[in-house]
């Protein structure tokens, strides 16, 4: 549904997208995932046909953007970072006057009455668009992106500058969507990949250095060697206890809580599973266990940990 070939973009002397390739199959939520400047919005503007590549191509729905520019854009709905609305004009005026930029085929009046449906505009069909809240306006750039049904989504930052209760409402917006639509979206806020997202691109200074989903890019940091127990006990036996543990190197407190509750780092051999014989010794004991679980990285951690990575492997 949405190919990338080769994308390359130099701006004079700085080339802000380097040779970016990936494929997204129909009906999936794909994220773009990287800090701000990794060439995210540029990748999305190239996809969309405002920019030309330097090189490489790309297709919508089958569609060479760069042959058949016209055509591939009736496939795509786009949400820009900054979307362009009229905040003089009431929301369902706008929606009708986008609908018939787009030249939607049917009824004008089902196609905006659908989109008001879709992104919860019901209540606010009448009002001004310039008297909306932050997340009311998200919702409208969101309606004139699907208003003529595009097979493809794209969504710059579509959460960015919302409060916790517009992210989630967004957030399960773009997930209804995806029954109609492939959507790509970009972001740089870790949680959106695992809460939004099937699957993750991860890009750096214009390239891109992983893509999985995200729950497989974090399989991926299970068994560093580190274990995470809780536990009601005495901090100098339980430190004695677990550090007597067949394979266990070192034992520190990560976090101490009320009552006499332990959060302790056990770090064993890669790939040595220390929880068996730590669960014992814990129970044999008669100490109150409340965790016994490898220690997983954050997305945030495990960012980094990728971008170390391609960075050591580029030296």
């Amino acid at each position: 549904m949405i190919e990338a070939r080769g994308l390359t973009k130099d701006y004079g002397l700085h080339r802000a997208v380097d040779d970016v390739s990936f494929t997204i199959q129909t009906g999936e939520i794909v994220g773009l995932l990287g800090p701000n400047g990794s060439g995210k919005t540029t990748i999305m503007r190239m996809l969309t046909g405002f920019f030309s590549p330097t090189a490489g191509g790309c297709s919508i729905a089958g569609i060479d953007i760069g042959e058949s520019s016209r055509e591939a854009r009736k496939q795509i709905g786009y949400l820009p970072e900054q979307v362009a609305l009229y905040p003089d004009m009431k929301v369902a005026g706008f929606l009708t006057f986008v609908a018939k930029v787009r030249e939607v085929t049917g009824s004008v009046v089902e196609s905006v009455e659908a989109a008001i449906d879709i992104c919860g505009l019901t209540d606010v069909a009448g009002r001004y668009i310039g008297n909306l809240s932050r997340g009311y306006r998200q919702r409208v750039g969101i309606a004139q992106a699907i208003i003529h049904q595009p097979q493809v989504l794209i969504l710059d930052e579509p959460t960015v500058g919302l409060d916790p209760r517009q992210i989630v409402e967004i957030r399960g917006l773009i997930r209804k969507l995806s029954g109609l639509a492939t959507v790509l979206l970009s972001t740089h806020i870790l949680p959106e990949v695992s809460l939004t997202c099937q699957r993750v691109l991860i890009l750096d200074k214009g390239r891109l250095i992983a893509k999985d989903t995200a729950e497989g890019l974090m399989e991926k940091t299970a068994g560093q060697g580190e274990t995470l127990l809780r536990v009601q006990a005495p901090e100098g036996e339980v430190l004695a206890v677990a550090r007597a543990c067949d394979g266990v190197e070192s034992v520190e407190v990560s976090e101490r809580g009320t009552g006499g509750e332990l959060c302790l780092t056990i770090r064993a051999a890669v790939g040595s599973d220390v929880r068996p014989a730590v669960g014992r010794a814990v129970i044999e004991r008669g100490w109150a266990l409340h965790e016994l679980s490898p220690k997983l990285l954050s997305l945030e951690e495990l960012f980094v940990r990728i971008l170390d990575g391609a960075h050591r492997s580029d030296g």
